[in-house]
């Protein structure tokens, strides 16, 4: 198997092997044996064309990779050390090597630095790999706003990033990181993008979702949860209704809620719980904000509080105001939008960490939509078993008289607080179901943005 068999001199090589268990290292060989024959080089080494239709990337990005891999010889040839030493970096080695192994791929000039020309081609070679259209027998490229609006959540020094300044984009724009750390993997796309199911009566144009901004927002999504998107509600299709969009919404898991407003801008939120009417703040740590156009950029929880999804309907109080929103405190949300969906508001919050979403904080919507994020068949049945339960019924039974003034009046539950009925209600379900519960306390007064 000429290289792949031989013994090496290189000590880089000897510490990259001992990465890998005997089976690990014998699935390389066979890796390594079937891209050489690909290549026709006796078993020798891996050619550009074959390595660059392996990891699925043309052009510069792709040639920048095999110049790395290849220890910058400039030979164009791809050996099993090469190999072996590359994977061993790139997929075994620690946060530090692999962070600094990306910052590298992304040097596409190699002169030390990620100019912003050399983002633009890393930004337009991922969206020309992810999604090559055809259109009418021509191939169609990303639009060029599009990967300015990538290219803008990026904050240059001198028109270039230092490695802190490259990871903080990444950050910003995970997908881009989990795209760069899996470029030594077999090419499969579908893995990278939810594949998006449409309303009959839509027309695409109108869509705010893109595929770009699918894959942008799934980055920050576990595997599960960007397989497949269902759009659920359009105001265009069925009209600009906040009851039609609870209805729309009822029982259906995490969402990807999403706003254009009359700026022109378009942003919105992952909502990790379904919307369900709630008298305060809700949710779980796996709730963020976003931001699509004309910035690219995704905000998750930095664990200052947990106000970070609201669904009010039908309260009479100001202090809890009728619409749906996310993170920072009452009337002063990281984003909010008022029941009548005609208006609202965003504000810099540390919920989030997030800047205000829009150019300006008052926001007026045009567009709203909402996906529903299918769950695989085995975690959606987990879920259905969790509704419904006793405990939930009880306590919707107890919201209701609460918000029509008789709790404390009737006769079962006369002089006990609202605390004492949770615990009544906990144990009524753990007699009744056998199962111990752990329902998490409501949230103590939102911390200021």
């Amino acid at each position: 198997m000429g290289n792949s068999q031989s013994s090496s001199t290189d000590p880089r090589f000897a510490s990259a092997a001992r990465e890998f268990t005997r089976k690990e290292l014998e699935n390389l060989r066979s890796l390594f044996a079937s891209l050489a024959a690909q290549s026709r080089s006796n078993g020798k080494y891996i050619s550009l064309d074959v390595f660059k239709a392996y990891i699925g990337i043309d052009g510069p990005l792709g040639l920048r990779v095999f110049d790395l891999v290849t220890q910058r010889r400039g030979d164009q040839k791809l050996t099993f050390e090469d190999l072996v030493i590359a994977k061993g970096t790139y997929e075994k080695g620690t946060k530090e090597d692999i962070e600094e192994f990306i910052y590298h791929i992304a040097d596409i000039s190699s002169n030390g630095e990620v100019s912003r020309s050399d983002l633009e081609v890393v930004v337009s070679s991922i969206l020309a790999n992810l999604f090559k259209k055809i259109d009418h027998g021509f191939e169609t490229e990303t639009p060029l706003e599009i990967i300015e609006a990538f290219m803008n959540a990026a904050s240059f020094t001198n028109d270039s990033l230092s490695m802190e300044e490259f990871q903080r984009w990444c950050t910003l724009i995970p997908a881009s990181r989990k795209y760069l750390s899996s470029l030594l993997m077999p090419y499969d796309s579908g893995s990278h993008v939810p594949r998006l199911q449409y309303v009959d009566n839509i027309n695409r144009s109108h869509v705010l979702l893109r595929e770009e901004y699918a894959w942008h927002i799934g980055g920050a999504l576990s595997t599960n949860e960007h397989l497949e998107w269902k759009l659920q509600y359009h105001s265009l299709v069925h009209g600009q209704s906040f009851n039609t969009f609870l209805g729309n919404m009822q029982n259906d898991g995490p969402t990807v809620f999403i706003i254009k407003d009359s700026e022109g801008c378009i942003y919105g939120g992952y909502a990790s719980q379904p919307w369900e009417r709630h008298s305060d703040f809700y949710g779980d740590m796996r709730s963020f904000l976003f931001q699509l156009y004309p910035k690219t950029s995704i905000f998750r929880p930095t664990g200052a509080n947990h106000n970070l999804q609201w669904c009010a309907v039908n309260f009479s109080s100001d202090s809890i105001p009728n619409g749906i929103g996310f993170g920072g405190r009452v009337n002063h949300f990281g984003l909010f939008v008022s029941a009548n969906f005609d208006k609202g508001h965003t504000f810099p919050c540390v919920t989030f960490g997030s800047p205000c979403l829009s150019k300006n904080n008052q926001i007026n919507p045009q567009v709203i939509e909402c996906w529903r994020v299918m769950q695989p068949k085995a975690d959606q049945s987990k879920s259905e078993a969790l509704k419904g339960t006793v405990l939930e019924r009880f306590k919707e039974e107890r919201s209701m008289l609460n918000l029509v003034g008789i709790a404390n009046s009737n006769e079962e539950f006369k002089g006990k607080s609202m605390a004492s009925i949770d615990k009544l209600a906990e144990q009524f379900e753990r007699e009744n179901r056998g199962t111990q519960l752990s329902v998490p306390a409501a949230n103590s007064s939102a911390v200021q943005c």
